[in-house]
């Protein structure tokens, strides 16, 4: 299996970069490490943590979405719910909460999942996201639960990935190596 390190980063629409580098960068405190653009596009990078990015790329003509409730099941076409950002401590949630609510941001009440506390908001291009803070003595990564009153088959098999569920890649593929340029190949420059 490949050794996974975060999420290198989730990448969002915005019509406006401009107010969403104000509320990501300005009033969440994210780093904007790297910037991609000419005219009609641009993508940009903001620092969640050490591992984890999420990016916005501009298109002008982008409408933005219409607002949805985190976790509110839909019968439109969706690949996407929520993002939830981890943070340290309940005082970091009521911090992002009061910076929320003083720039007028909806910003929910603190809530306990029982292995998580969180709070849930919108940024301007109306994409919900949660703030989530471990609850104390409860860490289902290392102690993983299932609590489904009707796991399907597959789900009873367990947390760890099981073998023989996908064809193993021959022993003598051709992989190709080639690395091909793409877009940010100006950042390392």
């Amino acid at each position: 299996m490949p050794n996974y390190n975060g999420i290198n980063h989730l990448a969002m629409v915005t019509a406006d970069m401009d107010m969403t580098i104000r509320f990501w960068r300005d009033l969440l405190g994210m780093r904007l490490v790297a910037g991609l653009g000419k005219p009609g596009y641009r993508h940009y990078f903001f620092e969640i943590s050490e591992t984890d990015l999420i990016a916005f790329f501009e298109w002008p003509h982008a409408v933005r979405i219409a607002r949805k409730d985190h976790g509110r099941p839909v019968k439109t076409p969706i690949a996407f719910d929520h993002v939830s950002i981890g943070v340290d401590s309940r005082t970091d949630l009521l911090e992002l909460r009061a910076k929320l609510q003083a720039a007028d941001f909806w910003a929910s009440e603190i809530i306990d999942h029982g292995f998580i506390y969180s709070i849930y908001a919108f940024d301007p291009n109306n994409i919900p996201i949660e703030f989530s803070a471990a609850a104390p003595g409860v860490d289902i990564r290392r102690n993983p639960v299932m609590k489904d009153s009707q796991p399907s088959t597959v789900t009873r098999e367990g947390a760890d990935p099981q073998a023989g569920c996908w064809p193993e890649p021959k022993a003598d593929a051709d992989l190709d190596d080639t690395i091909y340029p793409g877009e940010g190949k100006v950042l390392a420059e």
